[in-house]
């Protein structure tokens, strides 16, 4: 059953909120243009890393002895590669021949969930009904029930065991005569699901404590090992609040790609001239095109989100900024739904300009040869349109 809590804001309350977000809004504005600029100074410096690094590297077909004469120089290598150990979770027995093993947990919760409908009253106040419900869901951590909207559910969630995901790297891998850095190995991602064979042991001694939790007869089982899951709980079919899910997955031992830097017997980042470093590691053979290909697009994708996230955060500024304007005609709400649809078309059409302006001053900036270009051509194009427009009235006043 939803449970609802009902607000009411007065219209000198609302003012007063309004001048606080003039603050906020300058705030989103100078944060939003620092991150527009950055972005593109970051994107460019990346890419011309990038294409620093490509010019640089070089193809190493094999890799089963270490070759002094690539001493310093990066490098594009394909190789198995290889752990003599075996992680371990002692606390739950669990143990893998790989090159990096973790373990996440999910718990069964109450979780609670909100909506908020608000409407304007004649005079300026504002009345919020906002509307609380709760299901019941795994989660990556426990749920405070005790901050619960609704008093029926408060305290209502449990846990009797709080493990935390963890995640173990074997600390010496080879990569044919070399070694792999911790941070290189640290990039690989855990994909491929544990086969679990437990320590009986460990999850005897982990049976007894969660049945004396539940004051249950220790005849009940509440671990239960099924593939890469250990559940705990009474039935994985029927989660009850407070089950555990515990799922391994590991970085197998197999063949990897890098590009990274020679350094005796192991490899450090490239750093370009510009001062950005670099380095990769991917699972499976890929050629060296494939890898700074990647790269490049990866590159593009965080310039235009975070692009995006800067024209929000600037649009936002100024909304913020320009509400005092809309608050100061709630007094009556037909009048103050007009003036907001106003508010937010300047709103989005001057963010959205000033958004274009610092972008098109930071290419200045960072690529002022591609710049001067793009101006050129906009400069020629306006010329151009203006000519024929001006061709198209003089055709039309001699026809007349």
């Amino acid at each position: 059953m939803a449970y609802q809590v009902k607000t009411k804001t007065t219209y000198g309350q609302r003012v007063k909120n309004s001048f606080r977000g003039i603050v906020g809004g300058f705030i989103a504005i100078i944060l939003g243009t620092c991150a527009l600029w950055w972005n593109e100074g970051r994107a460019v410096k990346t890419s011309r890393m990038l294409k620093s690094a490509e010019s640089a590297a070089v193809h190493v077909a094999d890799v089963s002895s270490v070759d002094a004469a690539y001493d310093g120089k990066l490098i594009h290598a394909s190789a198995a590669a290889q752990t003599s150990e075996t992680l371990t979770d002692a606390a739950f027995g669990v143990s893998a021949a790989a090159l990096r093993l973790e373990r996440s947990v999910e718990f069964y919760q109450w979780t609670e969930h909100s909506s908020t409908q608000t409407k304007d009253k004649v005079g300026g106040s504002q009345e919020k009904v906002t509307t609380y419900t709760y299901n019941k869901e795994w989660t990556g951590k426990p749920v405070n029930s005790a901050d619960f909207k609704d008093p029926e559910y408060q305290g209502s969630n449990s846990v009797f065991i709080t493990p935390s995901g963890q995640t173990w790297q074997a600390g010496n891998v080879t990569f044919g005569a070399y070694r792999l850095p911790a941070d290189m190995v640290s990039q690989l991602s855990c994909g491929t699901p544990v086969e679990i064979s437990p320590d009986e042991a460990v999850l005897s001694a982990l049976d007894d404590e969660i049945s004396k939790f539940k004051k249950d007869s220790l005849e009940t089982s509440y671990v239960h090992v099924s593939g890469n899951v250990i559940y705990l709980g009474r039935s994985s079919a029927a989660p009850e609040i407070g089950d555990v899910r515990i799922t391994y997955t590991k970085a197998d031992c197999g063949d990897v790609s890098i590009i990274a830097q020679v350094a005796g017997d192991t490899f450090t980042k490239y750093t370009a001239p510009n001062g950005k470093s670099f380095s990769t590691i991917v699972s499976g053979v890929r050629s060296m095109d494939e890898m700074f290909q990647s790269e490049h697009q990866a590159n593009n994708i965080w310039l235009w989100v975070l692009r995006i996230f800067g024209i929000i955060l600037i649009i936002s500024g100024f909304k913020g900024i320009f509400d005092i304007l809309v608050t100061l005609l709630k007094v009556l709400p037909p009048l103050a739904a007009i003036g907001s649809l106003g508010v937010n078309l300047v709103c989005n059409v001057v963010g959205f300009i000033w958004s274009l302006v610092v972008i098109l001053i930071a290419w200045i900036a960072y690529r002022p040869v591609v710049a001067i270009i793009l101006l050129a051509v906009v400069l020629a194009l306006v010329v151009f349109l203006v000519r024929k427009s001006k061709g198209a009235a003089a055709a039309g006043e001699k026809a007349g």
